[in-house]
């Protein structure tokens, strides 16, 4: 039973300690980063754009009601009053008070494809606006690379240091014994005992920067992030995919639905209308004239309009999305240039980390046979113990070294895979 208790136990604390990839990261946190809500406010945005537009197919209506005193109106000659009223007839004329309750409604049948256009430059414009997001989400992974390398370096110092304590803690003990014996003087062994204690004091300070480095990265990533692995180093295949170019097109097409939208602009309209109103005086002003009575009056037509004032700056408006999309092109040659040349110094210091990394191997055996050599001659009284240290830490110098070109090659390596996207 107690077995078996173990055993999942074991089974738990592997699950829990479970290192989290770099690849695994970057996903995390670019869901838990706040612009990724932006995708949905956008397209609701586009949506409710899109449909508002699609409305101008529907019919117009318009309610109003006017009241009017006007100085002068509409009146019979002097010499028909004096006649119908010799006949009997009342000539009353137009009331200067005019009054008018009434409803006007129009139906557009044909706009030239305005509306058409506008719903694609609005769809064209949400395109945009997500590729713009893209492009900033995209600079996640940025942040991610660099606290990620961070804790693997510092991974790798605090296995190092481990090391060399270890080391100097099994030289410390054949000091002690020494010094027991008498072939060793008390501050040899009370020097390397320093030595040690100062490494562990650096084993404090990095223990504290990765917990703190892990706390970050876990909050940015939303989840609790407890341990990191090395990724395999593979470069990419040095074509560019990013979402900057995404952005240049969606640019590119939202500059052709504007220049379409000019060459609807320059169309006739065609719709058909129905006015009507409640009020005196009415169409009939003949029998307005004779009786001042409120009535009923309708009109149904069809109009059409061509607005020839957009011919005016037809030309202008064309030259000047002719230069935007001369701007947007001129801003992919420099996004791609300026990437070029990272990739040039990316794959420059591969190279060099990779030259220096086969040395590093030489160097390390080299100085752990002169380390080695150098406890040998401390056990014979040849040197002090000075010396030991010395070697000691030559040792783990080149050791770190040679951890410390390894990260900073993969960094190098995983900043060119950013840097194309591939």
């Amino acid at each position: 039973m107690k077995k078996t208790a173990l055993i999942y136990g074991l089974l738990a604390l592997t699950m829990g300690t479970q290192a989290q990839t770099l690849v695994e990261c970057q996903r995390a946190a670019e869901q838990n980063y706040p612009l990724i809500q932006r995708y949905g406010l956008i397209e609701k945005t586009t949506e409710l754009t899109v449909a508002n537009t699609q409305k101008g197919w529907l019919p117009q209506l318009s309610v109003m009601a006017q009241a009017t005193y006007q100085s002068d109106v509409t009146s019979w000659p002097d010499e028909m009053k004096t006649m119908m009223a010799g006949m009997g007839v009342e000539m009353k004329g137009l009331k200067k008070d005019q009054y008018r309750v009434g409803i006007d409604a129009s139906q557009t049948i044909y706009d030239g494809g305005a509306i058409s256009s506008s719903k694609t430059i609005a769809r064209e414009q949400g395109l945009m606006q997500v590729a713009q997001t893209q492009v900033d989400i995209y600079n996640v992974r940025r942040r991610v690379n660099e606290m990620y390398f961070s804790l693997l370096m510092l991974d790798e110092q605090i296995r190092m240091n481990k090391d060399l304590q270890t080391l100097l803690e099994g030289n410390e003990r054949k000091l002690e014994s020494m010094v027991k014996s008498g072939t060793a003087a008390g501050s040899d062994w009370q020097s390397v005992k320093a030595e040690r204690l100062n490494a562990m004091q650096q084993m404090t300070s990095l223990e504290s920067q990765r917990r703190m480095l892990y706390a970050v990265l876990s909050r940015f990533c939303g989840m609790e992030v407890r341990a990191v692995q090395k990724p395999n180093a593979t470069m990419g295949s040095g074509t560019v995919n990013r979402p900057e170019m995404q952005l240049f097109d969606s640019q590119l097409r939202l500059a052709d639905a504007q220049e379409k939208a000019l060459d609807a602009a320059v169309k006739p309209r065609l719709g058909v209308f129905v006015q009507g109103f409640y009020g005196y005086p009415g169409y009939n002003m003949f029998e307005d004239m004779m009786k001042h009575e409120w009535s009923l009056n309708g009109m149904i037509g069809a109009r059409l309009t061509w607005n020839i004032g957009a011919l005016y700056t037809r030309k202008n408006d064309k030259a000047k999305i002719q230069f935007q999309r001369n701007m947007i092109e001129n801003s992919r040659d420099v996004f791609l240039f300026n990437n070029s040349m990272e990739q040039l110094l990316q794959n420059e210091n591969i190279a060099r980390y990779r030259k220096l990394i086969s040395a590093d191997d030489e160097i390390i055996s080299l100085r752990s046979a002169v380390r080695k050599a150098a406890e040998s001659k401390l056990s014979h009284g040849i040197i002090d113990v000075n010396d030991l240290v010395r070697e000691i830490n030559s040792e783990n110098a080149a050791r770190i070294q040679k951890s410390v070109h390894e990260i900073e090659m993969l960094k190098e390596v995983f900043d060119n895979k950013y840097t194309t996207n591939n």
